[in-house]
Formats: C-alpha cells, sequence, structure tokens
C-alpha cells in the first residue's frame, strides 16, 4: 500500500468539514455543500463545497457523483467528472441537477453531494502525424461492442437506440 498524498486544504467557510471518506478503501472523499439549496426537476444549481485545495505537481481531483443521491434522487453532476487542476487554488464548486421528472430535491448546509478522487496523472507531448497506427478497435465508437439492437436492428455499430436491454452477452 502507497503512502497518503499530502493535499493541503483551506476552509473557505471555516464551519464546513473536511472532505472524508465513508469507509477504508474508498476512493472518494465525500464533499458537501455549505449552502441550502431546493432544485425543482429539470433544474440545475452551482453549489459551493466551503474547501480550496493546492494539489502537488503531477495530481488532479476528479469530482465524481453520489451513487446514493442519483439512485434516491435523481441527482447528477452535469460535468462528470469535474477536474480540478493543480494549480487551482479557487473554492471547488459542484454543479447538480435534478433529473427526476416530479419531485423537488433539497439540500441543506453540509449535506454530503460529491465525491473527490485525487489522482496522479501524467503529462504527455503531442506529436502530430499524417495517419495513426491500426488497431482492431480501428474507429468503432459508441456502441461499438454491441450489446444491444439499433434503431435498424442491427447490433453494434455507431447507431443510436433506446436500450430495453443490454444484458451481457446480448
Amino acid at each position: 500500500m502507497r503512502e497518503p498524498v499530502d493535499v493541503l486544504i483551506r476552509r473557505v467557510d471555516p464551519e464546513v468539514p473536511l472532505p472524508s471518506y465513508g469507509h477504508p478503501g474508498d476512493a472518494g472523499a465525500d464533499l458537501m455543500t455549505c449552502e441550502a439549496a431546493e432544485l425543482a426537476p429539470g433544474e440545475r444549481a452551482v453549489l459551493p463545497t466551503g474547501v480550496s485545495i493546492a494539489l502537488p505537481d503531477g495530481y488532479a481531483a476528479f469530482v465524481h457523483p453520489r451513487s446514493g443521491l442519483a439512485a434516491r434522487c435523481g441527482v447528477a453532476l452535469v460535468n462528470a467528472p469535474g477536474t480540478v487542476d493543480a494549480g487551482y487554488r479557487g473554492e471547488i464548486k459542484v454543479i447538480v441537477v435534478n433529473l427526476d421528472p416530479r419531485e423537488s430535491v433539497r439540500f441543506e448546509r453540509f449535506d454530503r453531494i460529491a465525491q473527490l478522487v485525487v489522482q496522479q496523472v501524467e503529462k504527455v507531448r503531442f506529436h502530430e502525424v499524417a495517419e495513426l497506427p491500426g488497431s482492431a478497435r480501428a474507429e468503432g465508437g459508441f456502441g461499438s461492442t454491441g450489446g444491444h439492437a439499433a434503431v435498424d436492428g442491427s447490433t453494434g455499430g455507431n447507431r443510436y437506440a433506446s436500450v430495453v436491454s443490454d444484458r451481457e452477452g446480448q
């Protein structure tokens, strides 16, 4: 097991609890909102977390949704995962949307709204070429491995379809 990465954190809101891991082995530390908010169906909001961080060079933090909020309330993050770059020093904010078609959702001060996952990231050097080398996948994109029927009844390809059944092996 590797040693934890040291991350400097500043409370923008002096009362907000620091991000913490709910269980041993969790990848994401819970972020809380420091503002109450109510979202009607289809409405979105930018919720402040009351914290800002300084990541070491070579790292980024990613703001992920909380599965419980998605399952119970239909809450999603508009730009999931949100990226916090190593050089960013502002308050972390979370863009939430209420996808429930009928019910409003209410957030109270210090409700857990997202997870923060810190990861090491690689810097790359881009080299422009006239052609890329071949691969087994080639240009196969959205839905290219199959799993459900396309609009025209075929399987796989890049055609969009509503997913009635996407069971493994079908």
